[in-house]
């Protein structure tokens, strides 16, 4: 049954919307392990809603055949006209042959200068998703 199948919990793989210039704002898949991500498939939408009509964006599918350890890559842009949304990252990936899997939301207006926080690896501020 699916109850039995092991679920081990992520730990050091993070996501950081960072931002660039005023409008300019990427998303970042950061490995902080000592192991290399293998397969990596990222998932993402936004979903929500503007003036109480429901809005949501296209689904975006990502692969990286692997990511290796204390590195990161850069899975897409990001537009401010989004930020109003749930931004969704859904992120699998195997060590091992042992299936890890995430789910990551940016909730409505959490991407802020507000929240902005320095990333070593990237040199730069970001809004960081553990």
């Amino acid at each position: 049954m699916i109850k039995d199948i092991p679920r081990p919990e992520v730990e050091d793989v993070l996501l950081a919307v960072v931002k660039y210039q005023e409008e300019d704002w990427k998303v970042y898949l950061l490995n902080r392990r000592d192991e290399i991500l293998q397969n990596v498939m990222i998932t993402s939408r936004g979903y929500g809603e503007k003036e109480g009509q429901e809005q949501k964006t296209s689904t975006l599918r990502h692969m990286l055949p692997q990511l290796e350890p204390k590195e990161y890559a850069l899975i897409e842009p990001m537009d401010v006209s989004v930020f109003h949304l749930n931004n969704e990252y859904l992120v699998s990936y195997f060590i091992d042959k042992q299936l890890y899997d995430k789910k990551y939301i940016f909730v409505p207006d959490s991407i802020k200068d507000e929240n902005l926080v320095y990333i070593k690896e990237l040199d730069q501020k970001g809004v960081l998703h553990r």
